[in-house]
């Protein structure tokens, strides 16, 4: 990085692209602890006795795993701004200006930043 904390298009591309495997974890295991919980919601009202995936034991690992993955997105200097969906942040300077990157889950690269000032509604598209 040319700054502590701060990526370079490309740094922040790379970074990207090897969390993507790590991301579509995240949405995987997100998505089991969501179901985990509305099954015991359920259950606890007299429905459902947990459902196909498990019970409290198998949420409990599933949120344990999330912070863990979490964690692991955070150690690279990315800012998490949102878990549904999932919304990475890449500090950063554009031709002096300081910027954020932007990611938003579904996307496949990074092609997007945004002033810090203006946030994701002020979102733009990269320079080519």
């Amino acid at each position: 990085m040319t700054l502590p904390g701060i990526f370079t298009v490309e740094e922040a591309r790379e970074v990207l692209t090897g969390l993507l495997p790590l991301l579509d974890r995240v949405v995987e295991v997100r998505a089991d602890a969501r179901q985990l919980g509305a099954d015991l919601d359920a259950g606890a009202a007299g429905g459902a006795d947990g459902g196909g995936l498990g019970g409290l034991p198998e949420l409990k690992a599933a949120q344990a795993r999330l912070d863990d993955l979490l964690t692991q997105v955070q150690a690279t200097g990315v800012e998490l701004k949102g878990f549904a969906p999932l919304l990475l942040d890449f500090p950063a300077d554009l031709d002096g200006v300081p910027v954020l990157l932007c990611w938003v889950e579904g996307e496949r690269a990074l092609d997007w930043y945004h002033r810090a000032d203006l946030g994701f509604a002020g979102r733009r598209r990269l320079p080519l």
